[in-house]
């Protein structure tokens, strides 16, 4: 490891982060008790950095990435771990590209040097090129014939607008046919790049060695392009109500508002609200929705949060005639969330549902490594689980209210629903 490469070991955490002269940050969670390593690649860009006219090319960067780099042909990229028994992946966000893999201990320098050259290294091959957007496209028709994920665009689009929050993080049709080799080496040269970069790793690994290993295989200079773009402010949402017809048998409804960045102080009261309102079986939505009225199978509430907003929202999915009672009922559950205090009996219940939950999910190595990942990219850290478990307790019926109040107002939902063609108004 360089002399000159920052480093930080968190007090009471096997945490620890290394900033390297070039700009990569690299943070690792250090549990010798498994065998795997979960290690990310993650690059600082996402649909949000996207306009009208190039909107989805992140999302088909990640997907080119896997098709040829400047030593692994595309079979020997898809055997590379596969072949010793890991995992390779990549996902896109509206704020962040993720290229991420699970492997055997042991197996760790292989992992580095095919991500690295995977987010280094890309040929954008045009016959490649050419096959994957056929695929992307395919991917595109597969969404549309899945309305629950489907209504998530339609959602964002309508909360956000012409914001680039709103737009698809696949994208459009007309703008993957129109991609070019020069538009993918344009972005790479403009957003991959060492400062935009952070890897985090979780498992069975040294913080040293998985330096070493990133300084021998990341050799990028530190870029000109390293800066964080100024991002613009996503407006609140108005109210308004907006049917798609489409050819399904049953209704899918959402409905939410603008809500909280992963920075603002009420963040721990929603998460808590939240899991209250719509998480699990024992939840409000649930209770009433489906075990008391019998109107759906899947009901739940959800709170997203990035960088500098988020949203919160129900989903149900429905019969077409029984959308104006769902809705209602709903809408009844939130009013009384704003009105009258939940009891120290419920809060604690959904405290402790909460926490374990969390708790339960990082028995996973994978889901380590994602929350290093998000940690350092949206707040610069990694907030110790014994912080999270006290604001989570800290959380009082009167934030719940206070926060009930500021969202929970049918004046400021924007409410999407897709709807069976022949019940279509």
């Amino acid at each position: 490891m360089q002399a000159n490469a920052a480093t930080n070991v968190h007090p009471k955490s096997s945490y620890r982060k290394t900033v390297l002269p070039n700009g990569i940050r690299i943070v690792s969670e250090e549990l010798p008790h498994v065998r795997s390593i979960s290690i990310g690649v993650w690059i600082e860009v996402g649909s949000r950095n996207e306009s009208a006219e190039n909107n989805g090319i992140s999302h088909f960067f990640e997907h080119m990435v896997f098709k040829g780099t400047k030593r692994y042909r595309v079979h020997e990229i898809a055997q590379s771990l596969e072949k010793v028994g890991g995992y390779l992946n990549a996902f896109t966000t509206k704020e962040n590209t993720c290229y991420y893999a699970r492997i055997l201990d042991e197996h760790l320098p292989l992992a580095i040097d095919v991500l690295s050259d995977m987010t280094q290294f890309p040929l954008f091959e045009k016959k490649e090129m050419e096959k994957e957007k056929l695929v992307v496209l395919e991917e595109i028709k597969n969404l549309e014939d899945s309305p629950d994920e489907l209504i998530y665009d339609y959602f964002d689009q309508n909360i956000y607008g012409k914001h680039a929050l709103g737009m698809p993080i696949i994208g459009t049709p007309d703008n993957i046919r129109n991609i070019s080799t020069d538009d993918l080496f344009g972005y790479l040269n403009s957003h991959y790049v060492p400062p935009r970069m952070v890897v985090a790793a979780a498992g069975n690994l040294q913080h040293d060695v998985l330096v070493g290993l990133i300084e021998k295989y990341f050799r990028k200079p530190k870029s000109r392009n390293g800066k964080r773009t100024q991002k613009e402010h996503a407006s609140k949402s108005k109210r308004k109500v907006i049917t798609y017809g489409k050819p399904i048998t049953q209704a899918h409804v959402c409905m939410g508002t603008v809500g909280y960045s992963v920075r603002h102080k009420l963040r721990y009261p929603l998460l808590v609200l939240n899991t209250l309102l719509g998480e699990g079986m024992s939840s409000r939505l649930f209770q009433t929705l489906r075990e008391k009225h019998g109107m759906a199978y899947t009901i739940y509430s959800f709170a997203n949060f990035m960088s500098d907003t988020g949203n919160f929202g129900v989903y149900i999915g429905t019969d077409a005639e029984k959308i104006d009672k769902a809705r209602e009922l709903i809408l009844k559950e939130l009013e009384k969330l704003r009105e009258k205090p939940v009891t120290g009996k419920e809060i604690n219940r959904t405290k402790a549902q909460l926490k374990g939950s969390m708790m339960l999910s990082l028995e996973n190595t994978s889901n380590r490594m994602m929350r290093l990942g998000t940690g350092e990219l949206f707040v610069g850290e990694q907030i110790p689980l014994d912080e999270i478990v006290k604001k989570i307790d800290a959380v009082t019926p009167e934030q719940l209210q206070e926060v009930a109040n500021q969202l929970f107002h049918e004046d400021k939902f924007c409410t999407v629903i897709l709807k069976p063609m022949n019940g279509t108004t």
